[in-house]
């Protein structure tokens, strides 16, 4: 069979290329703000001005991590927890939403969680350069290895095989927005400073695990010494400071911005919103298939892209709200 096209971050979720039908989910009819789920997880978080991105010697010059600039938010909450699969059930039985993936029959799934049995019938193609991620019909949020898989066992973990669009019409049900880059990230470090992750520099202090992310050599192996060899509950590990669970590792989260290039010329940027357009929307955090020899953008600075109506196993998103 073809492989698909290699994308430049294909490490990290590939681009589905879908053409260029991609619909945009706008019309799903709003629900009272008061019994959407997961408004009352939220956490209402102050703003003020801090410092976005790295000065990091490791840090990938080309994904426009640095240089470290000033930022000044209005206050906004947001998600304790990225929604899980139990929340977007709910969403989907409200409205009889289909996803993206379900509308084109088909989304990526990392190799290594296709039963070997199952390979062969389920992949229709691979990612040339990137073989480990597999085209599979039928995967989708409720199905994320494709037929035959389902998600009763993981209702608290973040849902996957979400596309931009799907997240954006979740939000809309739910009165909520998606969060942008910066609200993401100054939520992430959680009243640190220029710290690397969410709970300091050291990636395991004291020998624990803080996130889940790849152990082993990739992509043959994932030892899952921390727990994991996919994705985790979304309480599987301590908050930051400001009480935010899983918001690097696990599963890749979309933010509301077009992908850019930071502008550092402003002296202090006032809430910006990413770049005016683009072909990709910002996604924030890293999955359970980073690891350092390959995709270290678990950092809290890490940025990286996809296209809108892309989907993959290991990409969901977190809601958030203007106060």
């Amino acid at each position: 069979m073809e492989q698909l096209e290699p994308t430049i971050k294909s490490c990290c979720t590939p681009t589905s290329i879908r053409g260029t039908e991609t619909k945009l989910t706008t019309s799903i009819l709003p629900v009272s703000v008061s019994t959407a789920p997961g408004t009352s997880r939220m956490i209402a978080l102050p703003g003020g001005e801090f410092l976005m991105g790295t000065d990091y010697e490791e840090a990938f010059a080309a994904d426009g991590e640095r240089p470290v600039r000033r930022v000044r938010l209005k206050p906004f909450a947001i998600d304790i927890y990225p929604v899980t699969n139990a929340d977007f059930a709910a969403f989907v039985q409200a409205t009889g939403y289909k996803t993206e993936a379900e509308v084109y029959g088909w989304s990526f799934v990392f190799w290594n969680h296709i039963p070997k049995k199952k390979r062969a019938a389920l992949v229709t193609d691979t990612v040339a350069g990137a073989e480990w991620w597999c085209q599979v019909p039928g995967a989708l949020w409720s199905a994320p290895e494709g037929p035959g898989s389902d998600v009763r066992k993981r209702s608290d973990h973040p849902v996957v095989h979400v596309a931009w669009n799907d997240a954006l019409a979740y939000c809309d049900w739910s009165g909520n927005r998606l969060p942008t880059e910066s609200e993401w990230e100054y939520a992430a470090r959680g009243g640190l400073v220029q710290k690397l992750y969410p709970w300091g520099d050291q990636l395991r202090p004291g020998g624990l695990h803080r996130c889940n992310i790849w152990q082993g050599k990739f992509p043959q192996e994932d030892t899952a010494e921390d727990g994991y060899a996919g994705t985790s509950p979304v309480t599987a590990y301590p908050p930051n400071d400001f009480g935010i669970y899983s918001i690097t590792g696990n599963a890749w989260e979309w933010c509301a911005d077009w992908f850019g290039i930071p502008d550092p010329a402003e002296e202090i940027a006032e809430d910006p919103q990413g770049a005016l357009t683009g072909k990709a929307r910002v996604m924030k955090g890293g999955s359970f298939l980073c690891h350092k020899s390959y995709c270290n953008r678990y950092r809290v600075a890490a940025r990286s892209s996809n296209t809108p109506d892309s989907s993959t196993s290991n990409l969901g998103f977190r809601c958030a709200r203007s106060l």
